[in-house]
């Protein structure tokens, strides 16, 4: 036998050794495997706490291998700019009375009605409108609804009509500052401060507010607004707000006429006339 075939033989005795020793050991790999299977099997079954604490294991290591693909990381969130809240005690008495009565009347959480009370006493004075009104327009308009929208457009606390007052947000963000509480008011008490001004009046100025300047009739609008303001300024007074605020009558009163004597049969027509117009100038 040549020296290379004693190499060859002895390379395929070498693999047929390594080929047997791999299949031996991958059977009994497979054997050993199939064996840790089953125990793991009956101590699961066995064992209801074991299984429980093994999903919570895997669930955790599958969300975190998520977020590592994905790149989350469970950052600190951050506080927002500005918080559009405050507790109304921190308010002045006026201020606080007026807020807790809104909140109870229409649902709101004290604490947003507090900062928008606040809001709406400082614009005020700047505007030279009184606030309970400020406050009034917005109480018949939305509710105090920040994201309220009627069927024509108007968006809002205020409920502008942004699309006509898009001149008024540009400085603020755009018109999607609509939707802002504070940005929204800002911009109602503007336009009805123009309202008022055109009008020369503040019921006039209602009327332009709603759009009803033209029409024979605002639909109530001015009467409920001028309503609510009574209230809100005898609750910023520290009185009772009553049920319906007095109303002016537009007829004069009754007077009693003097008692005048009946004239004689000979009495003239012209003595007649003259209680007639003295009844006329007593009306």
């Amino acid at each position: 036998m040549t020296a290379t075939e004693k190499w060859a033989t002895a390379t395929r005795t070498f693999a047929a050794h390594v080929t047997t020793g791999f299949l031996k050991i991958t059977h009994n790999g497979f054997a050993l495997l199939g064996l840790a299977m089953a125990f793991a099997v009956i101590t699961i079954t066995a064992r209801p706490d074991l299984r429980q604490a093994g999903e919570a294991q895997l669930v955790e290591w599958l969300q975190n291998r998520q977020e590592a693909l994905l790149g989350q990381t469970d950052e600190p969130l951050e506080p927002s700019d500005r918080t559009l809240a405050m507790n109304p005690q921190e308010l002045p008495r006026e201020q606080a009375r007026v807020a807790f009565w809104l909140s109870k009347k229409y649902r709101v959480a004290p604490e947003p009605l507090g900062l928008l009370v606040a809001e709406a006493y400082e614009l005020g004075t700047r505007a030279k409108l009184d606030p309970t009104l400020i406050l009034a327009v917005m109480a018949i308009e939305s509710r105090f609804n920040p994201f309220a929208q009627s069927p024509v457009g108007a968006q809002g606390l205020m409920q502008v009509m942004t699309r006509v007052h898009t001149d008024k947000y540009e400085s603020v963000g755009g018109s999607l500052a609509a939707f802002d509480p504070v940005t929204n008011l800002r911009v109602g008490v503007k336009v009805l401060q123009e309202c008022i001004a055109r009008a020369g009046s503040i019921e006039g100025g209602l009327r332009y507010y709603v759009g009803a300047a033209n029409l024979t009739d605002d639909g109530g609008y001015a009467a409920k607004v001028l309503a609510e303001h009574f209230r809100l300024s005898q609750v910023a007074n520290g009185r009772r707000a009553p049920a319906a605020p007095p109303t002016l009558s537009t007829q004069a009163p009754a007077m009693t006429l003097p008692a005048v004597a009946a004239p004689s049969q000979g009495a003239s027509s012209t003595s007649v006339e003259k209680v007639a117009m003295l009844s006329a100038s007593n009306l």
